[in-house]
C-alpha cells in the first residue's frame, strides 16, 4: 500500500514536471543541464519511476523558472497553501531568490496566524482612542 502511494506521487511530480518543460518550450537534454540533473535520470522522474529529493526538486524548479514551493506541493513535501495576491506576488518575482521567498513566506504565514488567534479589530476601532494632537489644543 505504502509503496503504491510512493508510486503515484512520483508519478503526479514527474508529469507535472514534464508538463511545465513542456509548456515552457524546454526539452529534456536543456532542463537537465539547467537543472544540473543528468538526461536519464530526469527522465526517470518524469516517467514516474524515480521520486526526486527536495534538493533535486529545487535545481529543476530553478531550471524551469518556478518556484520550488509548486514542486514540493506537488510532490507532497509541503502541505498546499491557501492562494493569495501576496503568494501569487512572490511567487511570480524573478528578482528574489528562493530563500528570499521562504523568508517572506514564513512571515506572512505568522501574522495570518497571529490575526487569526486575535480578536478581529478593525482600522477604526484600532484609531479610536488615540488622540490628534494639534496647534488648537495646545492654544487651550
Amino acid at each position: 500500500m505504502a509503496a503504491r502511494v510512493v508510486n503515484s506521487a512520483a508519478q503526479d511530480i514527474g508529469s507535472f514536471i514534464r508538463a511545465q518543460r513542456e509548456g515552457a518550450q524546454v526539452s529534456l537534454r536543456q532542463l537537465s543541464k539547467l537543472a544540473g540533473v543528468s538526461n536519464p535520470y530526469l527522465s526517470q522522474i518524469e516517467r514516474g519511476l524515480r521520486k526526486p529529493s527536495a534538493e533535486v526538486l529545487a535545481q529543476i524548479a530553478k531550471g524551469l523558472r518556478l518556484s520550488a514551493e509548486v514542486l514540493y506541493v506537488r510532490a507532497g513535501i509541503l502541505e498546499d497553501r491557501p492562494q493569495s495576491a501576496f503568494r501569487d506576488a512572490l511567487l511570480g518575482d524573478p528578482v528574489l531568490t528562493e530563500r528570499q521567498r521562504q523568508v517572506l513566506f514564513d512571515i506572512y504565514d505568522s501574522f495570518c496566524r497571529e490575526n487569526q488567534a486575535a480578536p478581529t479589530e478593525t482600522a477604526s476601532d484600532a484609531g479610536s482612542d488615540i488622540r490628534h494632537h494639534t496647534d488648537f489644543d495646545e492654544e487651550n
